[in-house]
């Protein structure tokens, strides 16, 4: 990805698609910085990485009325933990993203007469940030079941994870039901897929974040699985994935 000029950033909190109420979107990480400097340190501080953070902080412009609105999606997930993910362009298959699990901290909504009514919030991680890729679309509607494209993220090393969020951005049809799974093989044809992550069934709008438990994985390749049932069933889904 080039140098650019942002334009079209994608915010996915749990099961809402932000993007287009948003003007602003910052993504930070870091960790606290530990002194242990001592008598052998020569003249010179030194320091340690404590534990890690990532905020997630956000503004635009307020709507309500339905739970894909910022005012719903806000108050719903406020001071409750799910799934966040951010693309710095937009949320095309193999589009760069950073995804956590992260704590709806805060809200701030409404100003002065006259203005555009604005809404501002913060999301504070609960799990790594991970810099990934987009798995699945959210603009796709999926009706019946199917496989996604194969993205090269790498091995995972042992002691490292790979995690996946799933943001359900809505649901239709009769008791309609939406098996997302991640699949890695060691080539890009997925000739003999392995299952790594199974998400739990939605039969509604919502969102789930899973990683798997530190074991190495020599495959290369992964890509998204889905099962639909239900009659007349139609999901609207965005998933993120990446490897830390």
């Amino acid at each position: 990805m080039s140098k650019q000029v942002l334009t079209d950033c994608r915010l996915f909190a749990v099961a809402a698609d932000l993007s287009g109420h948003s003007n602003k979107i910052e993504l930070a990480a870091g960790h606290e910085v530990k002194e242990t400097t001592n008598y052998r340190s020569q003249g010179w501080k030194e320091v340690i990485g404590g534990l890690g953070s990532a905020e997630i902080s956000g503004q635009g412009q307020w709507e309500a009325g339905d739970p894909s609105k910022v005012d719903n999606a806000s108050w719903t997930q406020l001071g409750g933990v799910g799934p966040w993910t951010v693309c710095p362009g937009d949320s095309t298959v193999g589009a760069l993203a950073y995804l956590t699990n992260a704590l709806r901290a805060d809200y701030k909504l409404l100003d002065a007469v006259g203005e555009v009514a604005p809404w501002s919030g913060t999301a504070k991680s609960s799990w790594p940030l991970v810099r990934g890729q987009i798995g699945h679309p959210p603009g796709t509607a999926r009706t019946a079941s199917g496989a996604g494209t194969a993205l090269q993220l790498g091995a995972v090393p042992a002691g490292a994870r790979l995690y996946a969020a799933l943001h359900v951005l809505s649901a239709a049809g009769t008791t309609p039901s939406l098996t997302v799974s991640v699949e890695s093989d060691d080539a890009a044809g997925m000739a003999s897929p392995t299952s790594r992550l199974t998400f739990a069934a939605a039969t509604a709008a919502g969102g789930q974040i899973l990683r798997t438990d530190g074991t190495a994985i020599t495959d290369t390749y992964y890509r998204a699985t889905w099962t639909v049932s239900g009659t007349g069933p139609s999901f609207l889904f965005a998933l993120s994935l990446g490897i830390r």
